[in-house]
């Protein structure tokens, strides 16, 4: 497989994986489609290394990895003041 074939791939997995755990967690989320495509991409890493880690398998699978990426979407949502419904901060 080409790089450039291979980039492809990478950005619509990523891309793939961050749309399916935005849409897992309720309310709407401030992000663009890059962002979006870098949370996949980081869901695909933490799942990777933890499916090493536990299983020694190298390939973590679509569902751990959206649940990884979900995972991180919620702490980013705490780190902006939200919650699990709430993506923002508290109502004024």
């Amino acid at each position: 497989m080409s790089l450039l074939a291979y980039l492809i791939v990478l950005f619509l997995s990523g891309l793939f994986v961050g749309a399916l755990a935005r849409l897992s967690l309720p309310g709407r989320d401030p992000m663009t489609i890059p962002q979006t495509i870098l949370l996949g991409l980081a869901g695909n890493v933490v799942a990777g290394i933890l499916v090493w880690l536990l299983w020694r398998h190298t390939a973590p699978g679509i569902l751990i990895s959206v649940a990884c990426s979900s995972l991180i979407l919620y702490f980013i949502r705490r780190s902006r003041g939200g919650g699990l419904a709430r993506p923002s901060g508290p109502r004024r």
